[in-house]
């Protein structure tokens, strides 16, 4: 299985997803400043992999810090890690974790608060790809035997510690025997889909078509398509899902068109805090990213650009959302705290 991201001596160690798919090539961040600039750049992307990616900043962090002024430091490094990326609540999950298991060690030696915010981390990366797994076997029934599945970004392996939120529904599926293949939307501006999922599943030998986004209704109208399959990076009380730009599109062509539409993620990606995606936060990225694909302009100079990364499904085109502790349907303001309020099956 494809090593997203790995805690070693040297540092954290995390596949460079801005070199694929033509070059596999590893980063490794030797300190935290270097973690935070790997989750702000890309580096690593997908709500779990920034989870799992922050939760080791925080241990690297603590690992260099000096005893005299560690709680100063402490917040230092968690405010520094949480400025990076605002929409992927993964990412404050994981450093409020680390968080309370620092405030529980207080008092003891220096050392001992290091080797388990270690442990800690890599406990986080574990059982990412356990839930991951656990996601796919909730989500593989719902995927029909013989069709196509749309997927939208990059919610595999990747975007993961391992095994994936949608791309792990789709591999369950294919294990427990469906005769399944893939279309794989190229996901503009950042080309997740071309770059990242479509290298992910030739790696794995599931048939997969790479489509552009504007072809998206084409096929959902095609009767081709039997379910689409996205992750999340934000999911409000009432069910309504922020994801990797154009997943709103691609929901309101499967709903008119009759097609399921389902969300993978972990319950670490439910933020029930929030009453609806209208209080979720939209990172806006850098124009560059719309006027030029890898450093070559496709826009005139100085064209006026909005970019954001992602969009909000509202809850009445989600068919259901799957979680490692089952799946949830509408209305999701019931299903969903009780979801969450399971025992995960981890514990």
């Amino acid at each position: 299985m494809l090593e997203t991201i790995q805690w070693t001596p040297a540092g954290v160690v995390m596949i460079d997803q801005t070199r694929l798919p033509l070059h596999t090539e590893f980063v490794t961040c030797r300190n935290y400043i270097e973690v935070a600039a790997a989750i702000r750049d890309m580096i690593i992307r997908g709500a779990p992999a920034i989870g799992v990616a922050a939760a080791m900043g925080v241990a690297i962090g603590i690992q260099q810090a000096s005893e005299p002024g560690l709680d100063a430091q402490m917040e230092t490094i968690c405010d520094t890690l949480a400025k990076t990326r605002p929409t992927a609540v993964n990412l404050f999950w994981a450093i409020d974790r680390m968080k309370r298991l620092y405030a529980s060690l207080s008092g003891q030696p220096l050392a001992a608060i290091r080797e388990r915010l270690i442990q800690e981390a890599q406990l986080i990366r574990e059982e990412d790809i356990a839930i991951n797994r656990a996601i796919g076997s909730h989500g593989a029934p719902l995927v029909p035997d013989h069709k196509t599945v749309l997927t939208h970004c990059n919610a595999g392996a990747l975007a993961t510690a391992g095994y994936g939120t949608a791309l792990g529904v789709i591999r369950a599926a294919r294990e427990s025997g469906k005769q399944i293949d893939v279309f794989a939307d190229e996901t503009r501006p950042f080309l997740q889909g071309a770059r990242l999922t479509v290298w992910e599943l030739q790696q794995d030998g599931i048939p997969t078509t790479l489509i552009t986004d504007n072809m998206a209704g084409h096929f959902l109208k095609s009767g081709r398509i039997g379910c689409v399959v996205v992750g999340a990076d934000r999911i409000a009380r009432n069910g309504d899902v922020a994801n990797k730009i154009g997943t709103y599109s691609v929901a309101v062509l499967a709903k008119e068109n009759g097609v399921p539409f389902y969300v993978a993620a972990p319950v670490s990606t439910l933020d029930l805090s929030l009453a609806s995606g209208a209080q979720i936060p939209i990172e806006e990225r850098p124009a560059s990213e719309v006027t030029h694909v890898f450093g070559h302009a496709v826009a005139p100079e100085g064209t006026a650009v909005q970019n954001p990364a992602f969009d909000v499904t509202p809850a009445r085109y989600v068919s259901a959302i799957i979680t490692e502790n089952g799946v949830a349907r509408a209305p999701f303001e019931q299903s969903l705290p009780g979801i969450a309020a399971k025992s995960s099956v981890l514990r």
